[in-house]
């Protein structure tokens, strides 16, 4: 008992440290912008640089939590991702800038996911959605306070001191994972498949560059393509090299169990959506409608703040409802409330705003601890370091694509326009598209069996009793 309340707390510690990292980093893109002399699109790739380095490093985190142990390799990701948070405060370019939050996502790649492994591993099945709510619980303390705190640094201070933010942070962590994690290692494990690695991990760092530097930034368009295309083909390769190899780094294979490939599938064209909120959202109030870092910031904690809500009744809905009900319309309605951001103009009442901010982000919430649920509901233990590691190269490559997806959209929209800057009228359609395409997860969900993911939510299917006719 006591590792089912301790473990998801440790864990937190480094979901806080992303988190906080990521939208305080959203709120101060500007800013960062501004005193490089970069235009602030150009800045989606330092968001895009880090779920690269994520995707490409996130397959090899269970093997190496089972080669070197799960405290090992915990420990050493937060170290890295707390040299990587220092190498972007001293930036001084975009190139720079670009690098440092690579170096971040090598940590991230190993210290969320190994943890999450490490829950799994401890928590029985009928428990895991009251652990994964006490996981996210103080893990989303970081998305409610990030955006007032960032935009506070930037106005008051300076962008540089959001990074030194991580220090303390990630030393808790490691003192913490030291003094509560098991330092597990599998006695049984495969090689390393190590031309899978390299070419899943040059083909998708690859395909994220070539979209997230289509546009007139950072590489000539001929040169965004040609990575684009190189990706495409190297993805390609790996696809082949994967069916011939017995153990490959990221295994497909496990999209056979239903449950696991609806989380996958459905759960990364929802996240797309969510991937471009921190990108839209911070921009189209402060370029859009004028706001300060600290005003907008004050106001996008908001989404943040109704997840915090979501996470403490999570686990009654779906045991009440159940996966697939709940999952199929709550995408319909979260990703309708993500198009209704892009009505906003900047005459809306910001009570108005936080307002739908705040509803939106309890009903993404609640889909998100749905599908992080669901993914693992069928899985054999044996894959779960497998399972784990494939469903968080998707989370993180959907992610990515929404950032590019909104960027695309909205540098779109403006050229539309005959100008080469951002307006606040830009941003309805960037909303708009990246709300459909999540909202097309609802079609995968729907097609899961009514009591998919019952032992995980303890939902009971009543069925009717046949009557003496039928009988």
């Amino acid at each position: 008992m006591r590792t089912v309340r301790i473990v998801p707390l440790v864990v937190a510690t480094a979901l806080f440290m992303e988190n906080t990292d990521s939208t305080v980093l959203a709120t101060s893109l500007p800013a960062i912008a501004a005193d490089m002399g970069e235009d602030p699109i150009a800045l989606k790739l330092a968001l895009t640089s880090y779920l690269v380095s994520l995707a490409i490093f996130i397959p090899i985190s269970g093997w190496a939590a089972d080669r070197y142990g799960a405290r090992t390799v915990f420990r050493w990701a937060l170290a890295v991702f707390m040299a990587g948070s220092l190498a972007c405060a001293a930036s001084n370019s975009l190139g720079w800038f670009v690098a440092a939050r690579f170096l971040q996502g090598m940590g991230g790649a190993m210290m969320v996911p190994v943890g999450r492994l490490v829950l799994l591993r401890s928590v029985p099945k009928g428990e895991l959605v009251q652990a994964l709510a006490t996981l996210t619980i103080p893990a989303l303390v970081g998305p409610v306070i990030g955006p007032p705190l960032g935009g506070f640094i930037t106005t008051a201070l300076h962008w540089r001191w959001i990074f030194f933010i991580n220090l303390p942070i990630g030393l808790a962590g490691i003192l913490l994972a030291t003094r509560y994690f098991q330092d597990v290692k599998e006695e049984e494990r495969p090689p390393l498949d190590l031309l899978g690695f390299v070419l899943s991990g040059a083909g998708l760092a690859s395909l994220m560059l070539g979209l997230a530097s289509s546009g007139r930034h950072l590489l000539p368009e001929a040169v965004s393509w040609a990575c684009t295309g190189a990706g495409v083909v190297l993805c390609g390769l790996y696809l082949a090299h994967s069916r011939r190899v017995e153990h490959p780094v990221i295994r497909l294979d496990l999209l056979r169990y239903p449950t696991f490939r609806a989380a996958v599938l459905g759960g990364s064209l929802f996240r797309i959506g969510t991937g471009a909120i921190p990108f839209l959202l911070p921009l189209m109030l402060q370029l859009g409608f004028g706001l300060d870092p600290l005003h907008s910031g004050l106001i996008t904690f908001a989404a943040a703040a109704g997840a915090l809500f979501m996470k403490t009744i999570a686990a009654r809905i779906l045991r009440a409802f159940g996966f697939r009900a709940v999952m199929t319309l709550n995408a319909v309605v979260a990703t309708g409330l993500l198009a209704v951001n892009g009505l906003f103009t900047a005459g809306t009442p910001h009570a108005l705003i936080v307002a739908v901010l705040l509803v939106g982000g309890c009903f993404r919430s609640l889909q998100f601890t749905a599908v992080n649920a669901i993914a693992y509901a069928d899985v054999d233990p044996r894959d779960m370091s497998a399972a784990t590691s494939l469903a968080s190269v998707a989370q993180q490559l959907s992610l990515s694509i929404g950032v590019a997806f909104g960027a695309f959209v909205l540098q779109s929209a403006s050229e539309w326009h005959g100008r080469t800057e951002i307006r606040a009228e830009d941003f309805g359609p960037a909303f708009l598209a990246v709300a459909i395409l999540s909202g097309l997860s609802a079609l995968s969900f729907r097609r899961l069996a009514p009591e998919a993911g019952a032992e995980v939510s303890g939902h009971r299917i009543v069925r009717a009793k046949p009557t003496a006719d039928a009988a």
